[in-house]
């Protein structure tokens, strides 16, 4: 088992960047609700208490008792996490004249504390806050403070717990990696989380949970999935079966091209072209939960019937990562959108359920499936979604409207790999708009469909950019749709960023 540190969730936007700043100092960590503390966890070497969209102040702030887990364990509270425990302790939180949000900088009263070890004075920090600690309890130490913000750093007296106000997770605090660097070596961690060593241990976790039981894989395609696959049939070989369904909202010769590519990983798997009841099932529905639910369906129909052919199953695993979850189930109870890998799936299948990517974030898993040997090709795909094209045909779903965004996507991706800039950004793919509008082709009138193009840049799919693509590039890749997909006549780019916006339409 490896030894973990423990990141208690209260809510806020960064938690998971909390998580991935921990995980790429080689260093494995799990986020919980804030009221989950795995006490009796003898892996456990420290804690992280995040930011929260509430003040400490208001009725329905989300807080817990502390008192089994201050002095057993280093404990660093981040923003909130360091206003509640002064709060908790007898200290005053309030909120000052005005809101501190964005740069700021330290002045470190102790160049010794430990966990302001190598951080020059006066560097930069990232406020984002609406409450202040005003008076700390008496055993509570200023070690740093801002031009506005007395109590910038505490430490607790004969406690190794800290607080913080800033946010050391985001990239705009200069020296945030080396304050979290500086609390895992005070928690001793040995550094020794690696995809090697993640491998070894899940394939090893797998043999164990599963025993002799027989698996089915619900594959898409994608990275998540196939990466998935690959490290189940290292643990349990034959008694692994894939399925990969055609669901009629694939890319352009999607279904061949995978089927073919599964081969040379020696996988067991069943193709099944179910287009045609996944249309009738989409059939004039235009609300975009809807579509999710109706092709989240689907997958469990098709799945319990081809399990059903099958002896003996009884795991369904799926290849759900670490953001699926986190926008499909918040604590805050704000659910972004549901998401065909999570809740509820093995119920009417009566399966138990395996998701041996579920803590990790989309690049930690590309990397994984690097160390299994999987071509570079699979691995750096773009991500696709589930629901795949229903969700990029804004509207009702017709055989037509599939075939407009297949064509036009295709375009799209095979110009940018043509230009070498498909390794350049996260995610890309062709959206129909449920607009039509006046064009003019040859001498004719036409009142045609809109294609918008959508490119971001990310890390991990929490946050995203907006590409910033060529124009020269766009330019041939709107003449080339026009041209060729026959029922478009305008094409437009997608320049939102995430948040705001969300890097799909639906």
């Amino acid at each position: 088992m490896h030894e973990k540190i423990i990141i208690l969730d209260f809510g806020s936007q960064t938690t998971q960047l909390i998580g991935r700043r921990v995980r790429d100092l080689s260093t494995y960590c799990e986020i919980v609700p804030y009221n989950k503390f795995p006490f009796g966890d003898e892996s456990v070497k420290g804690v992280i208490l995040s930011g929260s969209p509430f003040s400490v102040n208001e009725e329905n702030a989300f807080k817990t008792d502390l008192t089994n887990i201050r002095g057993k364990y280093p404990v660093l509270g981040i923003c909130y996490g360091a206003q509640l425990m002064a709060n908790l302790a007898g200290g005053k939180v309030c909120k000052p004249n005005s809101r501190e949000y964005g740069r700021a900088h330290l002045n470190i009263y102790d160049k010794n504390d430990k966990l302001f070890a190598n951080i020059k004075q006066n560097s930069e920090v990232w406020m984002s806050h609406g409450d202040t600690i005003v008076n700390a309890p008496e055993n509570f130490t200023r070690v740093a403070s801002t031009e506005d913000v007395d109590w910038a750093a505490y430490r607790i007296k004969d406690e190794e717990t800290w607080g913080v106000q800033f946010h050391p997770e985001v990239f705009h605090t200069e020296h945030g990696h080396d304050l979290i660097d500086n609390f895992l070596t005070i928690c001793g961690m040995k550094r020794d989380w690696t995809p090697a060593s993640f491998v070894e241990s899940t394939v090893k976790e797998l043999r164990e949970e599963l025993g002799n039981d027989k698996v089915i894989l619900a594959l898409s395609g994608g990275v998540d999935s196939s990466v998935t696959a690959v490290l189940l049939n290292k643990a349990i070989g034959e008694n692994l079966t894939c399925v990969f369904v055609d669901h009629g909202l694939l890319r352009k010769n999607e279904f061949e091209n995978v089927l073919r590519d599964y081969e040379h990983l020696g996988l067991h798997v069943i193709g099944v072209d179910a287009k045609n009841y996944f249309y009738n099932e989409l059939e004039g529905v235009t609300d975009p939960e809807k579509k999710r639910k109706i092709i989240g369906k689907g997958f469990i129909d098709v799945f319990d019937s081809e399990a059903a052919k099958l002896k003996d199953i009884k795991w369904l695993a799926q290849g759900t990562i670490y953001p699926d979850i986190i926008e499909s189930l918040s604590i805050t109870g704000v659910t972004i959108k549901s998401h065909h890998n999570v809740g509820g799936l093995p119920e009417k299948m009566n399966l138990k359920l395996c998701e041996p990517l579920k803590l990790l974030f989309k690049d930690e898993v590309r990397k994984i499936g690097l160390e299994l040997g999987m071509q570079p090709n699979l691995i750096h795909r773009h991500p696709f979604p589930g629901p795949g094209l229903g969700i990029r045909i804004l509207g009702d779903i017709t055989p037509n409207k599939v075939r407009i965004v297949q064509e036009a996507d295709d375009i799209y991706i095979s110009e940018l790999r043509a230009a070498g800039l498909y390794n350049e950004v996260w995610q890309a793919g062709a959206i129909l708009l449920p607009v039509q509008s006046v064009g003019v082709m040859g001498d004719e009138r036409t009142y045609e469909n809109t294609i918008a193009l959508r490119a971001v840049t990310s890390k991990d799919a929490m946050t995203a950019d907006w590409a910033r693509l060529p124009y020269e590039f766009l330019a041939k890749v709107s003449n080339e749709i026009i041209n060729k997909v026959q029922g478009v006549n305008r094409v437009v780019y997608d320049v939102s960023s995430k948040p705001p916006a969300t890097i799909e339409w639906e």
